[in-house]
């Protein structure tokens, strides 16, 4: 726990947040600037500002509590569908230096979009240049 985190609050409850789910490893709260209603957001209680920096063993735990609390939200809301997201670092928004995973609940006429229409900046590189790149190979 970070005692300087506004999320790592929110697990100790010494910040108020309206829960949904908690396990031992994990809490799901509503987004106070939701985008659906609904809109949740899933934290580790183990405090890591991104999910590379979260260790191995809280990965599964975390996700279980991803996995209980979108069954909770397709049993009461009854949206069409789920939108999970993770924004990780200040380019791709995320705002809260504590790993997250938003589920936001969709309907049909809803006004969104798919994760992929989020960024239009699709590389003039080749599939195979950036996958040299990625597992560190000559382009």
């Amino acid at each position: 726990m970070n005692p300087d985190c506004l999320f790592c609050k929110i697990a100790a409850k010494t910040i108020p947040a309206k829960i949904v789910y908690e396990d031992d490893r994990a809490v799901a709260f509503l987004d106070i600037m939701p985008r659906t209603p609904g809109h949740v957001m899933v934290i580790p209680k183990y405090h890591a500002a991104t999910l590379v920096a979260l260790p191995d063993e809280e990965i599964g735990p975390l996700f279980k509590a991803v996995k209980e609390t979108a069954k909770l939200l397709m049993g009461s809301l009854h949206p069409d569908g789920l939108t999970f997201g993770i924004n990780q670092g200040r380019a791709s928004g995320q705002e809260v230096d504590h790993l997250h995973v938003h589920i936001m609940p969709r309907w049909h006429d809803d006004g969104g979009g798919s994760v992929q229409s989020v960024v239009h900046a699709a590389s003039q590189e080749s599939l195979e240049a950036i996958q040299k790149k990625i597992l560190g190979k000559e382009v």
